[in-house]
C-alpha cells in the first residue's frame, strides 16, 4: 500500500546512479467515458471507483479470513512454495503458488475480470505479509510471559529482546503486552497465536491498479503537469457481465513536488470520506547515489515536540583503532516562529478589512440608490474587496484556502515556500548555524 510522502532510496544497477521514489496524492475530478463520449462529474467518479473498490474489497476479505490461522502465516513466512520453490515477488503471484487464490471468488451473478481478482489478490498477500511482523511480536511476548506484565525484570526484558525483531519500539511491546494481559482477563488464559488474539484485519476500501495490465488500466503523461489514466470501471454496483464495465478516461493534475523528468507508475485508487478519489501515484526519477563509504561529515535530526527538527553535524575523526565521532554541541533548529507571527498580523489585517467592507456595504444599503452617497460607499467597500482578496486569494471553499494558500505560502509558480527562522540568528553567539 501506498505511502504518500515517504521517499525510498532504490539503486539501480549502473553504479553510482540511483532512483528516488515517492508518491504523490492527486485528486480525480471527473473524465468522460471511453466508448460512448459521455462526460461525468466528480460525484459519478466517485460513486463507480467506490463500486470497484467494494468488489475489490470483498474479494480480499474472504481471502484474507480464509488464511487467517496459524499454519497459513507459517506457509507464508517460510517463502517458498508446496514444491519447496521460492514464492514470487509479487503477492498476487504468490497467493496463486500457493493455491490460496481460490477463496477469492465474487457473489453469484457478479462479473469481475481476472485483473480485478489480481489487485484483490495483491491486497490480501499485502495484508497477510504486515500480519507476519505483529505475530512475530506476538509469540515473542508469549513465550518471555513475565510474572508480573505490569513490569519485566531485567532478566525477563533480555530473553524478550533475544526473541524481538530488530526495531521493535517500547511502545508496541507495551500495547502488545496489554493487548495480551486483557485476552488473560477475559478469557483465563492466553492466546496460542496472533489469529486467536485478533480477528482478520479489516479491510479498507481502495484498488491496488499496480497488479492489473493493459487490459484494465493504462498510464500516459500528457505534458509537464497532465497525466491520462484509463481504467475499466464498473457501471454499477453488482455487474453481470463484461457489458456493464467501460473504460473511463480520467486527466489527473500533477502536483509540483513530480518532477518532469520522473518515471509515473500505476497508481491505487482510494475513495475518501470527503467524497473524492484520492489517486496515489508512485514516480520516480533518477539521481545520483553518494558513495556508500569514505565519508566523515554528517547530519543527524530528530523529531521533536517544542521543535519541530533539531540536528547536529557530526564529524569522524582519527584512523580505524581510534576513530570516534565528534560534534561541536551546537543545535540545528526549525523554529517557525517568526513566520507564525506574520500570519497571525496578516489574519488581523484580513479581518479589519472585512468588518470595513462590510460596514461601508451596511451604510449603503441603509441609504439606498437615489441618496448621493450611496455609490460612493459601494466603491470604498469594493477597493476594500479588493485589499482583503490580496491577503487571502483563495475563496474558502477551494483547497489551501486561508493565509497559507496565499502569497505568503505559495510562490508564483505554485510551488510551497519554505521558512525557516533560526533564533539567534546566523553568526550571533550561541545561535544555531544555517544549513
Amino acid at each position: 500500500m501506498p505511502g504518500p510522502g515517504l521517499f525510498e532510496a532504490v539503486r539501480q544497477g549502473v553504479a553510482g546512479v540511483g532512483r528516488l521514489m515517492a508518491t504523490a496524492t492527486c485528486t480525480g475530478f471527473g473524465g468522460v467515458v471511453e466508448g460512448s463520449g459521455e462526460r461525468f462529474g466528480q460525484a459519478v467518479l466517485y460513486e463507480r471507483v467506490g463500486f470497484l473498490a467494494e468488489l475489490s474489497r470483498e474479494l480480499t476479505r474472504a481471502l484474507v479470513a480464509s488464511r487467517w490461522d496459524e499454519d497459513s502465516l507459517d506457509a507464508l513466512a517460510a517463502g517458498v512454495d508446496g514444491q519447496g520453490e521460492p514464492l514470487p515477488s509479487k503477492g498476487w503471484m504468490a497467493m496463486r503458488r500457493l493455491d490460496w487464490a481460490a477463496a477469492a471468488t465474487p457473489a453469484e451473478g457478479v462479473y469481475v475480470s481476472d485483473r480485478v481478482r489480481r489487485a484483490a489478490q495483491e491486497y490480501a498477500a499485502r495484508t497477510l505479509h504486515l500480519a507476519l511482523h505483529r505475530r512475530t511480536l506476538v509469540a515473542a511476548i508469549l513465550v518471555t510471559w513475565p510474572d508480573d506484565p505490569r513490569r519485566r525484570t531485567g532478566a525477563e526484558w533480555e530473553a524478550l529482546r533475544a526473541l524481538l525483531p530488530a526495531g521493535v519500539s517500547r511502545a508496541e511491546i507495551r500495547n502488545r503486552t496489554r493487548q495480551v494481559r486483557t485476552h488473560l482477563a477475559e478469557h483465563g488464559k492466553l492466546p496460542a497465536g496472533l489469529c486467536e488474539l485478533e480477528e482478520p484485519p479489516e479491510i479498507a476500501g481502495q484498488v491496488l491498479l499496480a497488479a492489473m495490465d493493459r487490459q484494465q488500466v493504462t498510464l500516459e503523461r500528457v505534458d509537464a503537469g497532465l497525466v491520462r489514466l484509463r481504467v475499466k470501471l464498473p457501471l454499477c454496483v453488482a455487474p453481470g457481465s463484461g457489458r456493464e464495465w467501460a473504460w473511463h478516461v480520467i486527466d489527473l493534475r500533477l502536483p509540483a513536488t513530480v518532477g518532469p523528468d520522473a518515471v509515473l507508475h500505476t497508481p491505487t485508487l482510494r475513495p475518501t470520506p470527503g467524497g473524492r478519489i484520492a489517486v496515489d501515484l508512485p514516480h520516480s526519477q533518477p539521481m545520483a547515489a553518494a558513495p556508500p563509504t569514505g565519508h566523515t561529515v554528517a547530519v543527524g535530526f530528530d523529531w521533536g515536540v517544542n521543535t519541530l527538527l533539531t540536528g547536529t553535524v557530526g564529524r569522524l575523526t582519527g584512523q580505524a583503532g581510534q576513530a570516534r565521532v565528534v560534534t561541536d554541541g551546537r543545535p540545528l533548529i526549525f523554529d517557525a516562529t517568526a513566520i507564525s507571527a506574520k500570519l497571525h498580523r496578516l489574519r488581523g489585517h484580513r479581518e479589519h478589512l472585512a468588518t470595513r467592507r462590510e460596514h461601508y456595504r451596511a451604510l449603503a444599503d441603509g441609504l439606498g440608490a437615489p441618496h448621493l452617497a450611496w455609490a460612493d460607499l459601494l466603491d470604498k467597500a469594493a477597493v476594500l474587496q479588493v485589499e482583503h482578496a490580496r491577503v487571502c486569494p483563495h475563496p474558502p471553499s477551494e483547497p489551501g484556502a486561508g493565509l497559507v494558500g496565499g502569497p505568503l505560502g505559495r510562490r508564483p509558480d505554485g510551488r510551497a515556500r519554505r521558512h525557516r527562522h533560526l533564533p539567534g540568528g546566523p553568526g550571533h553567539p550561541g545561535g544555531p548555524r544555517q544549513t
